[in-house]
């Protein structure tokens, strides 16, 4: 580790130096708005920072805010909070081969985890050979999740709490895109390491596929030798916007070690779909996104680990007023609502067929100010319910957020 920041600390003095010797050869590369996006292309459409003629580039984003929240009358106070600081690097060694990658440092230095570090080589438009660590493309918030780019202080619960946000695994796979006048429609398919089995067996006490993270030996080897298949289909339509199918599964459990056969192979399957498109006129954004989780429990474990899974969210952002303000040349104040639901088990109770609750329900209406497209001010007032397994009267959680978040 502290190799790591030495390194670190080296590159961002060098940068240092050269912006002292000629700060005119530093220039910032935009975000892409000549094409037609997808929550795809969020990976490379970001603003870096390159010195001269220098084919490495660096950038990143940082995150942070206060918080009073009260859960049935009770509160902890208000809290600061450093959310995370994410670092990039890139390089294009050729017109055709690409390097990125991303580095984040969650609460402090709490949580540092490789998001993302693949080599991409392009054979053809349609193919595109990516290998390293890659994010898994389930869903569009797990593409496509950088702070900045988000009215809202907490990530979507269903991307965080149902699905592993930002989850990613080493791995190899093709990518393709083709673009016409009105729409472009992409493909992603990759094998990876895979899920385990902290997705039963963890401190949640539920089915929980976020606690595979926990296990950070996916990045050297695959629990059982099985890889994680996933695959994603993305379209837009210039009129319309987009629309992504997306899908990862595999064997989740160890039923093997050394030639004796511990257990029968399990399954976790994932699906979502997500949506995203601007309204004319009124400058309206909508994004949305829903998933389904199916586990093959043991039939040893209780009838709290859940076999089905449901959630998701829908986001609607209305700018108010886009202008020049406070000497900001492209400043917008914005209007937003979220809402979001979670089922983390889906069914009824074999002994009295009454239903199975264990959900969570939550809205979340907002106002930003944009002081450019890159950087935001947020504030945000949260309700929340959340019932038990059993059903009993959801503890509701009232909760006031300001915060900022921004590219650097």
């Amino acid at each position: 580790m502290l190799r790591f920041y030495s390194i670190l600390f080296s590159l961002l003095m060098s940068l240092s130096s050269f912006a002292q010797t000629d700060s005119s050869k530093i220039s910032r590369t935009p975000t892409d708005t000549s094409k037609m996006q997808l929550n795809m292309d969020a990976v490379y459409n970001r603003p870096f920072l390159q010195y001269g003629k220098i084919p490495v580039a660096i950038g990143g984003y940082a995150e942070a805010n206060t918080q009073y929240a009260v859960t049935d009358g009770v509160t902890e106070g208000f809290s600061f909070q450093m959310r995370r600081m994410t670092l990039f690097v890139s390089s294009s060694i050729h017109r055709k081969i690409k390097f990125l990658s991303e580095i984040e440092f969650e609460d402090g230095t709490k949580e540092i985890n490789i998001e993302f570090a693949a080599l991409d080589i392009q054979l053809h438009n349609l193919l595109t050979f990516r290998g390293g660590i890659i994010m898994n493309p389930i869903g569009g918030f797990n593409q496509n999740h950088d702070g900045p780019r988000w009215e809202f202080i907490d990530r979507p619960i269903a991307a965080t709490q149902m699905l592993p946000a930002t989850f990613s695994n080493v791995g190899f796979g093709f990518y393709g895109k083709t673009y016409k006048p009105k729409f472009v429609w992409a493909y992603e398919i990759y094998l990876t390491n895979g899920f385990n089995d902290n997705i039963i067996n963890n401190t949640e006490n539920k089915t929980f596929l976020p606690a595979t993270k926990l296990d950070p030996e996916r990045f050297e080897e695959s629990f059982n030798g099985i890889p994680l298949t996933n695959a994603k289909t993305s379209f837009r339509y210039k009129k319309i916007g987009e629309i992504g199918l997306s899908y990862m599964g595999g064997i989740y459990n160890k039923f093997e070690d050394d030639g004796l056969e511990l257990d029968s192979k399990r399954r976790v399957d994932v699906m979502a779909i997500d949506f995203n498109t601007t309204i004319p006129k009124a400058n309206t954004v909508i994004t949305a996104e829903f998933a389904w989780t199916f586990v093959d429990v043991p039939d040893t474990y209780t009838q709290q680990f859940g076999n089905k899974q449901q959630g998701g969210f829908i986001d609607i952002v209305q700018p108010i007023i886009k202008k020049k303000m406070f000497g900001f040349e492209k400043a917008s104040f914005n209007a937003a609502l979220r809402v979001e639901y979670v089922d983390w088990n889906i069914g009824t109770f074999k002994e009295t067929g009454g239903n199975i609750s264990d959900d969570l329900f939550s809205i979340v209406p907002a106002i930003s100010f944009r002081t450019s497209p890159q950087t935001v001010l947020r504030l945000n007032y949260r309700q929340q319910w959340q019932k038990d397994l059993l059903g009993n009267p959801p503890a509701r959680t009232g909760a006031i957020q300001f915060g900022v978040s921004s590219y650097f």
